[in-house]
């Protein structure tokens, strides 16, 4: 192994120990007792035991979830007939399309986020869940869109030929041939869409109703006020580890 090699190396676990360090150390301290927060003092369960009695943490869940799965389902519908027109027909000006699709993708968030917030006021739309729901579609549907896309480029259409020439109509093959077909990629897309979803702070903060929390904005609101209970910690510990699970079963599927 030569300098250079070594050098990537160095920086490349320099890296991961910058990212992960602080995560270790916030799941650790979700075990202190709550008497101490800047000193490991022991081990208990406590933290966890508020956090399941706390009606707020509730009610943020569920908003999490529902607007989350919402979203998931409506960034597939769009994402699975984008991919499928773009690739099947190419249409002219497929590449401007391409572009245009990635926008969302590429602008920061919060950008996104102030300029959606602005034309809602503009057009009298008043923030409610729905809101959510629209700006976080406007970034899914895209990332929804590539994964997909890229499935839909490699496989082989002969199975939607086969049917076609046993006399099933196009929308017939899509929906018993294409779209079984093609489940592997929708799954991966699905889990990748809701942990975006599942997991956003920024747009969820600026498209909301006042009163309305999700998980990111309930551990938001309790920081911004100064209440660094460690029941924050156990529940930043449990939306890491349902994130790294999506993570981990999206990767599996994106191999099969």
């Amino acid at each position: 192994m030569n300098l250079v090699d070594r050098i990537l190396k160095m920086l490349f676990w320099l890296l991961i120990l910058f990212i992960y360090i602080p995560i270790i150390v916030m799941v650790i301290f979700s075990f202190n007792p709550a008497r101490s927060k800047l000193v490991l003092t022991g081990f208990t369960m406590e933290n966890y035991i508020s956090l399941f009695n706390n009606v707020r943490v509730w009610e943020s869940f569920i908003n999490s979830i529902w607007t989350a799965g919402v979203v998931v389902v409506a960034s597939l519908f769009l994402g699975i007939l984008m991919a499928y027109a773009v690739v099947r027909y190419r249409p002219r000006g497929s590449t401007f399309l391409d572009s245009l699709i990635m926008v969302p993708i590429i602008i920061p968030e919060i950008v996104e986020a102030v300029t959606l917030v602005i034309f809602l006021i503009i057009i009298g739309f008043k923030l409610s869940p729905l809101t959510i729901i629209l700006g976080h579609i406007a970034f899914d549907a895209p990332l929804a869109y590539l994964v997909l896309k890229a499935r839909f480029q490699g496989w082989n259409r002969e199975y939607e030929e086969a049917a076609m020439t046993l006399g099933a109509d196009e929308i017939t093959t899509f929906i018993k041939i294409t779209i079984p077909l093609m489940m592997p990629a929708i799954l991966a897309a699905a889990f990748l869409t809701f942990i975006w979803s599942y997991d956003d702070f920024i747009k969820t903060f600026f498209t909301r109703p006042t009163g309305f929390e999700t998980l990111p904005v309930y551990i938001w609101n309790r920081v911004a006020r100064g209440r660094l209970d460690l029941d924050i910690n156990a529940l930043s510990t449990i939306i890491v580890a349902i994130s790294i699970l999506f993570a981990y079963v999206r990767m599996k599927l994106i191999k099969e």
